[in-house]
């Protein structure tokens, strides 16, 4: 009985451990952007290119997942994951000390490497941890609660070094986490060979994805100047397409290949990385415009920033944990889904109408609330369908295929919304409007797009998603029990 308490101490130890690396990762994403007004005095950047920062590292991440995915299963996933932070650590150093605007945008793709590598394999590593239904589910609730929040946190954390100490600040921080968490990695987490050490992986296939997502990324962030139908933007924009289509035919054709199209042939793993595609790309205007909104036009400094985004993270969190659960036995996972698609909706709705003179109690506070209810309640949810019909063999493919599918959304959502937000502020400005009058109208324009992609999951969640009562029973009930998990593993 003593070695079977030990052993899940163990396991429960060891899953805090990979939720750490995975929180540093997420919080990257987001920490930058209470920082970019800081960053853009220091560096001279421009508007549009401002949103480099945040996407060279979202690409990086999103471009190299399903490589980072299958290397694990081939050699080993603690391995990958100690890599990826040895890279996202050094990585991190780089961007503290850039001088320029090159090397900034370099590290941080260096960071998306390290990031893609440690974050690839974690929910693989997860399921093997916990190959017990139930325990799976209470797993997959703490992990869902550190994805669900990390983001909010990352503005939060952003916001308080930018102003306590400066922008570098935002990026120092993760040389003593990333260092901790390689260490207590070695010591608690297991190392289980791979499944085929003499098989090749895709790297032709990873740069591809690469390519024509960083390809597509620049065309779309570069729309505002040349605009959507001029020959440049239709050339590159063909261009991004062929390589990504490339990449699918490449799949198809080779022995091994880093996405196995028999993985969409799940109407769980298709349908759900098709909503966290369309969900993450709305759930980015809240990051990146509502950062902006507070600080550009109701002229926050970054800690009021960071702290103005802390009742989403507390919602968020206190959702996830305590809310969750009990919501998706009672109702069941779909109705979870589409209930958090409808709430961040809400949110997103509210924040178009954000007048320049607005106040933080009236106009974005409810929004917040909405805002961390409506990604508490989902993404437990959707990780727990998407990861419902994984093999042990193919818990990295899917797990990576899925961590890929939030950076994709990510990174496309926020070019695409920051080039029609940046072209509703210029066309503004040139008819005379004022300048937070013509930013808050950019702002307002995105956010109803945002909204639209995520109105677009709606009917995906209730027509691609298969029901499995037993399995919303088993995820359902193991996420209301995660607290009282960390009280036992305590």
């Amino acid at each position: 009985m003593t070695d079977q308490a030990g052993t899940d101490r163990s396991r429960w130890t060891a899953l805090y451990v990979l939720c750490v690396g995975e929180l540093m990762i997420l919080l990257d994403a987001t920490i930058v952007n209470v920082a970019l007004p800081s960053i853009r005095q220091d560096l001279d950047f421009s508007q549009s290119d401002l949103a480099w920062i945040v996407n060279a590292y979202l690409i990086a991440f999103g471009g190299l997942l399903l490589l980072a995915g299958r290397l694990g299963d081939l050699i080993g996933k603690r391995r990958i994951f100690l890599t990826g932070l040895t890279v996202f650590t050094v990585a991190s150093l780089l961007c503290a000390v850039a001088q320029n605007q090159l090397m900034l945008i370099a590290s941080r793709f260096a960071q998306g490497v390290g990031g893609a590598l440690t974050s690839a394999v974690i929910l693989g590593m997860i399921v093997t941890l916990f190959p017990e239904p139930r325990e799976q589910a209470k797993a997959i609730g703490v992990y869902g609660f550190i994805t669900a929040s990390g983001g909010s946190i990352g503005l939060l954390a952003g916001g308080s070094l930018t102003s306590a100490l400066n922008w570098h600040w935002v990026f120092l921080i993760n040389l003593p986490v990333g260092v901790a968490t390689a260490a207590l990695a070695v010591r608690y987490v297991a190392n289980p060979e791979g499944i085929g050490r003499g098989q090749r992986a895709d790297v032709l296939g990873a740069a591809l994805l690469t390519a024509g997502l960083m390809l597509g990324v620049h065309t779309i962030l570069e729309v505002g100047t040349w605009g959507w139908l001029s020959a440049r933007t239709l050339g590159l924009g063909a261009a991004a397409i062929a390589l990504v289509a490339g990449f699918l035919v490449r799949q198809r054709l080779i022995a091994n290949p880093l996405m196995p199209l028999r993985l969409f042939r799940s109407r769980n793993v298709s349908g759900a990385n098709i909503i966290e595609l369309l969900l993450v790309a709305g759930m980015f205007g809240v990051f990146f415009f509502g950062a902006l909104y507070l600080q550009q036009v109701l002229e926050f400094d970054p800690f009021q920033v960071g702290l103005g985004f802390l009742p989403a993270a507390l919602t968020m969190g206190v959702t996830a944990l305590r809310l969750s659960g009990p919501f998706s036995l009672r109702f069941g996972l779909r109705t979870t889904l589409v209930t958090s698609l409808g709430l961040i909706t809400l949110c997103l709705l509210l924040y178009a109408r954000t007048p320049a003179d607005g106040s933080y109690a009236v106009d974005v506070l409810p929004a917040m609330i909405l805002f961390g209810l409506g990604g508490g309640l989902g993404f437990p949810s959707l990780m727990a369908m998407a990861m419902s019909d994984a093999t042990e063999s193919d818990s990295g493919l899917t797990s990576g295929l899925l961590a890929t599918s939030y950076q994709v959304g990510g990174a496309v959502g926020l070019a695409v919304l920051t080039s029609i937000a940046t072209g509703r502020t210029s066309g503004r400005t040139a008819a005379g409007e004022s300048a937070d009058a013509a930013l808050n109208s950019g702002y307002h324009l995105a956010h109803l797009v945002a909204a639209a992609l995520v109105v677009l999951a709606i009917p995906v969640t209730l027509a691609v998603l298969r029901k499995t009562p037993q399995q919303d029973d088993a995820a359902a009930e193991g996420a209301a029990e995660t607290n009282q998990t960390y009280a036992e593993a305590d």
